[in-house]
């Protein structure tokens, strides 16, 4: 009776061991994907030694883009081409001035590392531009007089400036309202995103105007703002992609221009309070049109 007894009472330790180690393994990091001892350094395929968080997150990286329903001419019963100003500094945009991944931090990787997004430096996209010219006028560069301490002598050096996200307050972009009648509803196609940057005076730091810096092709962007990610001030578990915010018009806007016979931006006829009330205009002007086509 006492043999029959130990042997029960070392099976059910060995049970219960194993299962604990079992458990250990499971719920540990070492076996998971970003966790455990790092390979050694001449290794040609390193690992980091350590996840910065809790669990991988494969979501963004497995989303896919929601491609656009065909638009066939014959079901464009009315069009029109508006541009538009994304003010970074406002409420709703705190998004796009994220300070360790700004927008434009984004956009400028993009164009960066994937030569089939298309560039421009007009609106009417003519004029093709790549990422080398674009980036030759990011920092820029001045001359400074450097005293070598060894000889004593001074000489002329030309140093490179860091591009300062900072001075990019503004994004254009540009899309067309189409009345689809086959749908029976209004839709919207962004054609272009532009970052627009203040020009600052190199002695007193004062505003002297704006630049254009280029124009992305959006249809080209789509496929790779769909994997960055957009920071969410209540969630960090639950954020969309920059994709997702373009589509859903989560932003906040104003427009400057429309297309007209004299090609005038809204400045060229209209100031201060009276622009933003044209603005307005057009906007409800494109809401009542929905509105009286869907009806009608």
């Amino acid at each position: 009776m006492n043999r029959l007894t130990l042997i029960a009472s070392f099976l059910l330790m060995a049970v219960l061991f194993s299962t604990n180690a079992i458990a250990q393994k499971k719920e540990g990091y070492g076996d998971e994907k970003g966790g455990g001892k790092p390979n050694d350094a001449s290794s040609s395929n390193p690992v980091p030694s350590a996840r910065d968080g809790l669990y991988d997150k494969t979501t963004i990286a497995e989303k896919q883009i929601l491609p656009y329903e065909h638009l066939r001419e014959a079901d464009v019963f009315w069009q029109k081409r508006v541009w538009r100003v994304i003010d970074t500094r406002q409420k709703m945009n705190q998004n796009f001035g994220f300070a360790k991944e700004p927008f434009i931090k984004v956009l400028l990787d993009v164009v960066k590392n994937n030569p089939n997004v298309r560039v421009y430096l007009d609106d009417e996209f003519t004029t093709p531009t790549t990422f080398t010219e674009v980036n030759s006028q990011l920092g820029g560069s001045d001359s400074t007089f450097v005293v070598d301490p060894d000889t004593g002598e001074g000489v002329w050096r030309v140093v490179s400036n860091d591009f300062d996200w900072a001075t990019v307050t503004r994004f254009r972009v540009k899309e067309d309202w189409i009345f689809d009648q086959e749908a029976g509803r209004m839709v919207v196609r962004v054609l272009g995103v532009s970052p627009i940057r203040d020009v600052l005076d190199k002695n007193t730091g004062d505003l002297r105007g704006t630049q254009a810096m280029f124009w992305a092709y959006y249809p080209d962007l789509r496929d790779h703002l769909i994997h960055k990610e957009v920071f969410n001030q209540q969630n960090d578990s639950n954020r969309l992609t920059w994709d997702d915010l373009f589509e859903m018009r989560l932003f906040s806007s104003y427009i400057m221009k429309e297309s007209n016979l004299q090609d005038r931006r809204i400045q060229d006829y209209k100031n201060g309070r009276d622009a933003l009330m044209e603005s307005e205009k057009i906007k409800k002007e494109i809401f009542e049109k929905e509105h009286g086509l869907w009806q009608y």
